[in-house]
């Protein structure tokens, strides 16, 4: 029988805060952390919300030694590296990256790291330069210049700085993770296969502790714009940011870019008992899938749901448990409408009647589409939510679409044994995981 997988350690960063317990209480007493953006002037576009990390210096989350290293760290790799330093901590874990003269929890071989990513976009400023270097004698850009002239302006390791593998590799070196590790770069359901990945590792006997999540920053001119290109942002919520983005309402009209995310740790559940380690859930189920929409052109999903279905069901099976069992549902609930009605329809498909009697909660109001962060930073609530034996503040759904159980609500205890944490992706990957009461 394979080794039960529990989940010891939460890290979030997020605009809700720094660590699980800011997380947790931002979304229990309902505060959004959408706002105007202030990383880059937005006054350009008719879009001009996000959520943000405030005052966060990545210098902070490391040790001392490494903070050279910091240097070379995009914005999605610090929080990362923030995230898990936090889950570390909140695991009582000792690693080198927090005591290299204590004994550590685990020796580096059996523990592993799987960490989702996203494509990470380059700061304007360090391709200024480059780029004006790279301008043809007709004025327009020429891509053989660039080549020749324009890369050389680039600082020497600038390709470290954006890689996706760079978050998982720089985790691994802080904490001396030399197990089995994996970098996942499938829009928003990379952080829930991250966490699929690591209970499979952890499952086959691979490592005794995982690192796994994933963190984005959306917030960045170049990847504001490409996601605006789309279509999919909300163009009406401006003027009242918390009330913007409305997952599941009969008025939802889109969603808007994020930065954060969340890394957890799973562990063995015989050799977190050995250490004593708190535990807030079992990760039991996991299932994935692929959408097949070729009518949707990239951008539109299928409308029935299909794959997002097919996942669900995957990750029932892998729990042995029925639709009967779920006392509580967090999807990606993006408010772009065509995706919350591809979820709706797999939800219908997948629990029939009885979807109108389970809650449902999503993260989109209070931070937005963080893009590879999102699964993981569901998945932690999902965690804290079996602990506490609580459902946080549903925001922005007064007129829920029919047979949702989605309609904006405080928070308020509830008997949870099993919730499913599901996320499609604007890119058709889907992933499913259950989480089980400690």
């Amino acid at each position: 029988m394979p080794p039960r997988v529990v989940i010891t350690g939460l890290g979030s960063v997020s605009g809700l805060g720094i660590g699980a317990a800011a997380m947790w209480e931002a979304v229990c007493n309902g505060r959004s952390a959408l706002a105007t953006i202030c990383a880059f002037d937005p006054a350009g576009f008719d879009v001009r919300i996000g959520s943000e990390v405030r005052e966060f210096k990545v210098n902070d989350y490391v040790p001392k030694s490494y903070r050279k290293a910091t240097k070379v760290m995009a914005r999605d790799i610090s929080l990362a590296v923030a995230a898990a330093d936090r889950a570390v901590r909140d695991a009582n874990l000792m690693t080198p990256g927090i005591d290299p003269e204590q004994p550590r929890s685990y020796p580096g071989n059996r523990t592993g790291c799987h960490i989702g990513a996203g494509l990470i976009a380059a700061e304007i400023n360090e391709l200024g330069d480059a780029a004006h270097q790279s301008v043809g004698e007709d004025g327009e850009f020429d891509l053989h210049k660039w080549g020749s002239e324009g890369m050389t302006h680039l600082t020497p390791l600038w390709l470290l700085k954006y890689l996706p593998n760079m978050l998982a590799c720089h985790v691994t070196i802080i904490h001396d993770a030399q197990g089995p590790s994996n970098t996942i770069t499938c829009s928003e359901a990379s952080s829930g296969l991250s966490i699929g990945e690591s209970m499979r590792v952890i499952q086959r006997g691979n490592a005794d502790m995982c690192f796994c999540g994933g963190a984005e920053s959306k917030i960045n001119p170049m990847t504001f714009y490409r996601q605006y290109l789309t279509g999919h942002l909300t163009k009406t919520g401006n003027d009242r940011p918390a009330a913007a983005v409305r997952p599941f309402d009969q008025t939802a009209d889109g969603s808007v870019p994020g930065e954060g995310g969340s890394i957890l740790v799973l562990e063995s559940r015989e050799t977190a008992d050995k250490r004593g380690a708190r535990v807030y859930a079992q990760l039991v189920g996991f299932g994935a899938s692929h959408t097949i929409h070729p009518e949707g052109g990239g951008l539109v999903p299928d409308p029935a749901g299909k794959g997002i279905a097919a996942a669900i069901k995957s990750a029932l099976r892998d729990a042995h448990l029925t639709p009967a069992d779920i006392d509580l549902i967090i999807p990606f609930g993006s408010a772009i409408p065509a995706f919350d009605q591809a979820e709706a329809a797999a939800m219908k498909s997948v629990f029939g009647d009885r979807l109108a009697d389970i809650p449902l909660w999503s993260s989109a109001p209070y931070v937005g589409n963080i893009g590879a962060g999102n699964g993981g930073m569901n998945a932690a609530v999902a965690a804290m939510a079996l602990a506490e034996q609580t459902i946080p503040a549903r925001l922005n759904c007064d007129t829920p679409v029919d047979g949702l159980n989605a309609k904006s609500a405080a928070a308020a205890k509830a008997d949870l044994r099993h919730v499913l944490v599901f996320t499609s992706s604007l890119g058709g990957q889907n992933v499913a995981l259950i989480l089980s009461r400690a």
